[in-house]
């Protein structure tokens, strides 16, 4: 299993080119799940997700979690 995650301004998701779902600022995170992949790889990746420190704080420096 594997994860992209990306800091985004908006994004959107477009289903025949209808939008389905759309998010402001905020993390983008496209998920590739193989067979064979458990429920606890994806529980350990989600908890590391959330734990990046990758938004800024009030001091500029990127330290800041989801």
């Amino acid at each position: 299993m594997r994860a992209l995650v990306q800091r985004v301004a908006e994004a959107a998701v477009r289903v025949d080119g209808e939008i389905v779902s759309e998010i402001g600022p905020g993390l983008l995170v496209l998920i590739c799940a193989m067979e064979g992949d458990e429920s606890a790889q994806a529980e350990y990746l989600a908890r590391k997700i959330a734990k990046m420190r990758i938004f800024r704080d009030d001091a500029g420096r990127m330290n800041q979690s989801v």
